[in-house]
């Protein structure tokens, strides 16, 4: 187990949990298996400000960051109203989104498309997705989060490139749904996993 302080840890995904995930999140595939993941417990700060323990399971790669980002938020006193495994939800991400869930692996396909996920890698997070909805042409998901869509107005829990969420997910190098051009996913931020090659070629030419 890798403890960063207490209330915030990393560790393999206990047996329990993984009977939990299974058919669910996690499913049967060749890009990444149980061990490939770590399972963190976090401390945040949900909607009445108080404090709360978290359960949320990413790439095994990016645990440590990513203890370091919630410690962040919640020494901020960011926050969050609550995170819950996606398979609360049977893994289906509306009903995840539609409850203001923050989360983040489930073995799943970019909406519309055959290509998994980063959230399918553990590479992704959404954070308070009700508040920061996911938009494509005239689709708001979740449906209950259009009046949070006109990202002119001012309102709590609102990320936008002056939120702390954003500040301090982009610092470590994440990029955020919000600059896309086509699309707009404010409640995603993702972490890119580096191409070998060019990661030899740059410590070349340095």
């Amino acid at each position: 187990m890798k403890t960063l302080r207490e209330g915030f840890t990393a560790d393999a995904i206990p047996q329990k949990v993984r009977a939990f995930m299974a058919g669910k999140t996690y499913k049967p595939n060749e890009n990444i298996g149980y061990d490939d993941l770590s399972y963190l417990r976090v401390k945040y700060y949900d909607f009445e400000h108080k404090v709360q323990s978290g359960e949320i399971i990413v790439n095994k790669a990016l645990a440590g960051e990513v203890l370091e980002i919630f410690a962040e938020l919640f020494d901020a006193e960011y926050e969050i109203e609550k995170i819950r495994l996606a398979d609360h939800y049977d893994a289906d991400d509306d009903r995840c989104m539609a409850d203001n869930n923050s989360s983040s692996f489930n073995y799943r396909v970019v909406a519309g498309t055959q290509t998994v996920s980063a959230h399918g890698y553990g590479r992704a997070i959404d954070i308070n997705p009700l508040y920061n909805p996911y938009i494509v042409g005239d689709k708001i998901m979740p449906p209950n989060g259009k009046p949070y869509a006109d990202r002119s107005k001012a309102f709590p829990h609102k990320i936008d490139e002056n939120d702390i969420c954003y500040k301090i997910f982009t610092s470590k190098g994440w990029r955020w749904g919000g600059h896309w051009k086509t699309q707009k996913d404010y409640q995603h931020f993702y972490k890119q996993r580096q191409n070998p090659v060019k990661t030899l070629i740059r410590r070349i030419l340095k």
